[in-house]
């Protein structure tokens, strides 16, 4: 499921703060982004209309709340990322942002952190 910006800003006060009417959502993001209530009803009607969120009808008016996890919304995004523009290898990516932004001693420990928890193939044709 492909989610815009904007609508990634919806999401994101949905998954924080949800279920919320529109005026909840305008409140949350809206705002700060120069948005009305029309642009909020706009985004949340691609997002219905997406599958990422659905509405309940309430005294207050409808309330919106993710169908989607964010979990499962950045995993699909950072495997879509990755395939597109590293041919789906991890290695590059890191590569990149190793060559292009420094890394931090913070980055760095983190990233060794997270090798020395990653579990040994056994076998594998990469073993030198």
């Amino acid at each position: 499921m492909k989610i815009s910006g904007a609508e990634s800003q919806v999401m994101d006060a949905l998954w924080r703060q949800g279920p919320l009417t529109v005026d909840g959502v305008l409140a949350q993001v809206g705002e700060a982004h120069g948005w009305q209530v029309g642009t909020v009803k706009t985004l949340i009607t691609r997002l219905l209309h997406k599958g990422a969120i659905e509405g309940r009808r309430e005294p207050e008016g409808y309330r919106y709340h993710p169908l989607v996890s964010r979990a499962d919304y950045v995993q699909g995004e950072s495997q879509s990322l990755v395939d597109r523009l590293f041919g789906g290898e991890v290695a590059p990516l890191v590569a990149h942002f190793a060559e292009h932004r420094a890394l931090s001693p913070k980055d760095i420990k983190l990233l060794r952190q997270l090798m020395a928890e990653l579990p040994e193939e056994e076998g594998g044709a990469d073993d030198e």
